[in-house]
C-alpha cells in the first residue's frame, strides 16, 4: 500500500483551506453580471448559449443565423445545465459568466486538495492563496469564455495521472485504485477536448509521454494506453465531432479543427511576433507570475534519487511530482509559441500546476534557508493581491463597457450591494444594452432588422436583441423593406442619397450613437 502523508483530522487545518475557497468564490462572483456584455468573443459565446438556451439548439447553434459554432460546446452546455437546474430562460451577463466562476472555485479546491496530499496543509493553504492572488486566474473566472473550463478539466487530468502514476511505481498491485484514476484523467481528457478542442488532450498527454519517456518508465509509458481508458476518452472527446459528421454539419468541423486548430499555425487566424507570451508569461499577475518560472527552473534543477535510495519517501513523491508540473509548463508554452496566432488567455492552464509548483518552492527550497517567515510573506503577498483583484476587477471591467468610477466609487462599490444596486450598474456607453432594449420596443420579432456599417462586433448587439439582426452589405439604397441599424455619422453622410429611408430614433453607443432607420412604404412608427 501506498503511504500517504499523515493529515490531522482537525478542524483547524481545513478551516482555512474552505475559506480560501470561499475566497476565490467570492472573487469570481462579487458584481459578475455588473459590466454588460461588451466583448465581441464573449459575446460571441453568449450568441452560442443563447441560441441553446432560448431557442433548444443545443448541438448546431449559429452566430447571427449564419456562423457555425466555432468551439465544442462544454462550456455552453454547462452554461445551459446551469440555466435549466435554476430556471433561466433568459441568457445574462451573470448567468453566462457562471460557469467560468464555478470552474474557476471548482478548480482552486481540486489544487488545494492535491497540494494538501503532497505538501501537508500548509501546501494546499498556500497553493489555494496563489490561485486567489493570480490576477490571470480570477480575470478569466469572471469571463464567459471556454478557457476556464479547460483550465479545470487538464488540471484534473494532471493530478489524476500523477496519483496513478504513483501507484504504478509504488503499489503496482493494487488494481482498483489505479483503475478508477486511469479512467479517471482519461475521462478528464476527453472533456478538455470538449472544452476547446484537440489541445485539450494533446497537451496533457504530450506532458504525460515526455514526463515518463525522460524518466524512462517504458512499462508505464505502454499501460498509459490502454485500450479501455483510451475507448473511453476518445469516445467523449469524438461525440460532438461525431454528431456534426452524421448530422453532415461540415461547416462546424472546418471552423473547429481547420481554422481553430490546425490553421492557427500556418497563420489562418493571424501571426504574432516569436516573443510575444514573453510579457503576458511573466506580468500577468506580478509578482506570482515572476517566480514561477524560478519554480519551474528549479524542478528541473534537483536531482530525482533513486526510490530505493532515498529515505525521504515524501520528498521523492514531491521532487517527482514538480518535475512533471514543470515539464507541463515547458510543453504548453513551447506548444502556444509554435502557433502563429496567441492568445494571453491559453496560458491560463498553467495557473492550478503552477500554483503547487509556487507552494513546493516556497516550502521546500526557500523555508529551509530563511525560515518560515518567507511562508508568511507569501501568504501575506497572496492574500494582498486577492484584495486588489476584489476592488479593482468589477471596475475594471466596468470601464471596458464604458463607465469609469473614481477611486471612491471603487473602493465601496464591492460593499454597495448590501443597501441596494448601485448606480454603477446603469448606462454603460460602450454597450449595445440600451439600443436594443429601444429596438425592442418598435421592431416586433416577426419584422426584419439589419445592421449596416458597425464597425465594433455585433454580437454584443445581437445577444441583447435576442434575435439575429443580418449585416447589410453593399449599398444603403438597396436596404430592403424592414429596419435597419447603423451609426449616426454613417446616416449622416448618407441620409440625403437615401430619401426612401427615414429615421425612427437615436440611442446611445460609443462616442457617436445609433439611430435605426425604417425602410419600406408608410410612415415611419412612432418611438415608445
Amino acid at each position: 500500500m501506498i503511504r500517504r502523508p499523515m493529515i490531522s483530522g482537525n478542524a483547524a487545518n481545513w478551516l482555512p483551506m474552505a475559506a480560501i475557497a470561499l475566497l476565490v468564490a467570492l472573487l469570481t462572483l462579487n458584481r459578475l453580471g455588473a459590466s454588460d456584455v461588451c466583448g465581441g468573443s464573449e459575446a460571441v459565446m453568449g450568441v452560442f448559449v443563447q441560441q441553446m438556451v432560448e431557442h433548444d439548439r443545443l448541438l448546431f447553434p449559429l452566430d447571427n443565423c449564419e456562423v457555425p459554432m466555432y468551439k465544442p460546446p462544454l462550456f455552453h452546455w454547462t452554461s445551459s445545465a446551469l440555466d435549466y437546474l435554476r430556471g433561466e430562460n433568459v441568457v445574462t451577463a451573470f448567468n453566462l459568466r457562471l460557469p467560468s466562476a464555478l470552474y474557476a472555485t471548482a478548480g482552486a479546491i481540486l489544487t488545494m486538495f492535491f497540494a494538501l496530499k503532497l505538501l501537508g496543509v500548509r501546501g494546499g493553504i498556500l497553493s489555494g492563496a496563489i490561485l486567489a492572488g493570480s490576477y490571470q486566474y480570477i480575470s478569466q473566472g469572471r469571463i464567459g469564455l471556454v478557457d476556464m473550463t479547460l483550465t479545470f478539466f487538464e488540471a484534473l487530468s494532471l493530478y489524476a495521472f500523477f496519483l496513478w502514476f504513483l501507484i504504478e511505481t509504488e503499489a503496482p498491485d493494487t488494481l482498483r485504485h489505479k483503475r478508477r484514476l486511469h479512467f479517471l484523467f482519461a475521462t478528464s481528457m476527453g472533456l478538455g477536448v470538449l472544452a476547446k478542442g484537440p489541445v485539450g488532450a494533446l497537451l496533457p498527454a504530450a506532458a504525460m509521454t515526455v514526463f515518463l519517456a525522460l524518466h524512462k518508465c517504458r512499462q508505464i509509458l505502454r499501460d498509459l494506453f490502454k485500450a479501455g481508458p483510451l475507448v473511453l476518452g476518445a469516445a467523449i472527446a469524438s461525440s460532438w465531432y461525431l454528431a456534426c459528421l452524421i448530422g453532415q454539419r461540415f461547416s462546424f468541423l472546418s471552423l473547429q479543427l481547420g481554422s481553430e486548430n490546425f490553421g492557427r499555425f500556418f497563420g489562418t487566424l493571424g501571426a504574432m511576433p516569436a516573443w510575444y507570451y514573453l510579457k503576458p508569461l511573466l506580468l500577468n499577475s506580478i509578482p506570482l507570475s515572476l517566480l514561477v518560472p524560478v519554480a519551474v527552473a528549479t524542478a528541473f534543477a534537483i536531482p530525482i534519487p533513486h526510490r530505493d535510495e532515498s529515505h525521504d519517501l515524501q520528498g521523492y513523491r514531491r521532487a517527482l511530482c514538480v518535475r512533471f508540473f514543470a515539464t507541463f509548463w515547458v510543453v504548453t508554452v513551447v506548444f502556444f509559441e509554435l502557433s502563429a496566432f496567441k492568445r494571453r488567455a491559453y496560458l491560463l492552464p498553467l495557473w492550478p500546476t503552477s500554483a503547487v509548483l509556487l507552494s513546493w518552492w516556497v516550502l521546500d527550497c526557500v523555508v529551509p534557508r530563511v525560515g518560515t517567515a518567507a511562508y508568511q510573506w507569501m501568504m501575506a503577498i497572496c492574500l494582498l493581491l486577492a484584495i486588489g483583484n476584489l476592488f479593482v476587477l468589477p471596475p475594471y471591467e466596468m470601464r471596458g463597457c464604458g463607465k469609469s468610477l473614481s477611486l471612491v466609487e471603487m473602493l465601496k462599490w464591492p460593499f454597495e450591494s448590501l443597501v441596494g444596486r448601485p448606480y454603477a450598474e446603469g448606462f454603460q456607453a460602450k454597450s449595445f444594452r440600451e439600443a436594443a432594449a429601444r429596438v425592442d420596443r418598435v421592431v416586433s420579432r416577426n419584422q426584419p432588422l439589419y445592421v449596416f456599417q458597425i464597425e465594433d462586433a455585433i454580437e454584443p448587439l445581437v445577444i441583447y436583441l435576442g434575435r439575429c439582426a443580418p449585416q447589410l452589405h453593399g449599398s444603403l439604397s438597396t436596404a430592403p423593406p424592414g429596419y435597419v441599424l447603423t451609426t449616426v455619422p454613417t446616416w449622416t453622410r448618407l441620409k440625403e442619397s437615401v430619401p426612401q429611408l427615414r429615421s425612427v430614433f437615436s440611442a446611445p453607443y460609443g462616442a457617436d450613437g445609433l439611430v435605426l432607420l425604417h425602410s419600406g412604404s408608410g410612415a415611419a412608427p412612432q418611438t415608445q
